[in-house]
């Protein structure tokens, strides 16, 4: 079934003429990595089709690559290949209702129908690990540059490995890359987590501050002017999530940050045990069961959202 849908995505790639990949709004290094390098295995692959990675500029991921500029769209023949999104709401850049002939590649719990093909897979650590199993299984070319970006997007997506959807062929996947292209991981780990003294300071003070309750949740709002005062960004903040994920107290952890330019709060969520996609999807957010995010204009949401997350670590505590 796997090779089968491998196969018709890259057939749908072969016919057509121009490609354009996307992926979610506020992306992280899995979304990124593996929009630019699938594009660019594309574009190695058939040096004559118009092959496109759009999408908001996401200078934070500057070392994965440059996104391109969209030219004007054929809705009835040109290619959407739309990854790391399970909703259409999410897509950067496109709106794909627009467009005939669209193919989605994930691996979050499915959420909405929106493309032709749909290669769904939520076992999986990243949709970076997916286009890698495709390139495998098709005559999708890659080189050095383009292993380095699925390594990084892997890596990132698994937190260095150590979700529970890290599997013996993840690892498998990752080896091969590794010794085929012969990857420099220390060079590549410099390039993910070397941080300036702001980052760190900033998240001293996340740390120092974070509320948490006797239930094991806790979470923050960061605010802007405390972002700013320690010379950091929004995103910056947001990105610092996966650090509380070793505290032996807290079970369910929460970020809250906001996008002035939109009046819009995101908040990212994390789990070390209790199932919180399904909470998040109540509020239109989503993910995966222990990485989860939401996007609001109303606080009232946000407080609920708290409220509901401290309960289910109380009643996660009860029947552990």
């Amino acid at each position: 079934m796997k090779k089968e849908l491998f196969k018709k995505i890259y057939n749908e790639i072969k016919k057509s003429k121009t490609i354009y990949l996307v992926r979610h709004i506020g992306p992280d290094p899995d979304a990124v990595a593996s929009q630019i390098a699938l594009r660019d295995s594309i574009r190695i692959t058939f040096p004559s089709k118009n092959v496109f990675a759009i999408g908001a500029n996401a200078a934070r991921f500057k070392y994965l690559g440059t996104l391109d500029k969209p030219n004007s769209f054929d809705f009835e023949n040109d290619l959407i290949i739309t990854l790391d999104i399970p909703d259409s709401n999410r897509i950067d850049g496109v709106d794909v209702k627009k467009f005939k002939n669209v193919i989605k590649i994930d691996h979050h719990p499915f959420v909405e129908k929106f493309a032709k093909i749909e290669y769904i897979d939520d076992k999986n650590t990243s949709a970076c690990q997916i286009v890698l199993e495709m390139i495998l299984n098709t005559k999708l070319k890659c080189n050095k540059n383009i292993a380095e970006n699925l390594f990084m997007g892997i890596v990132s997506d698994s937190n260095r490995f150590l979700f529970d959807y890290t599997s013996y062929s993840t690892f498998d996947l990752v080896s091969l890359i590794i010794k085929k292209y012969k990857l420099n991981i220390q060079d590549l780990y410099k390039k993910m987590y070397m941080k300036p003294l702001s980052e760190v300071r900033l998240l001293g003070y996340i740390q120092s501050n974070i509320k948490v309750t006797k239930n094991g949740f806790a979470y923050i709002e960061i605010e802007n002017d405390i972002i700013n005062s320690f010379h950091a960004d929004a995103a910056s903040a947001s990105n610092m999530i996966n650090d509380l994920n070793n505290i032996h107290e807290i079970l369910v952890w929460l970020f809250i940050t906001k996008d002035e330019k939109k009046d819009l709060y995101k908040v990212n969520i994390r789990s070390r045990g209790p199932i919180i996609n399904e909470i998040a999807a109540k509020y239109n957010g989503g993910g995966h069961k222990y990485a989860s995010g939401v996007r609001t204009k109303d606080r009232n949401i946000l407080n609920n959202l708290i409220k509901e997350l401290d309960e289910v670590c109380r009643f996660y505590k009860i029947n552990k």
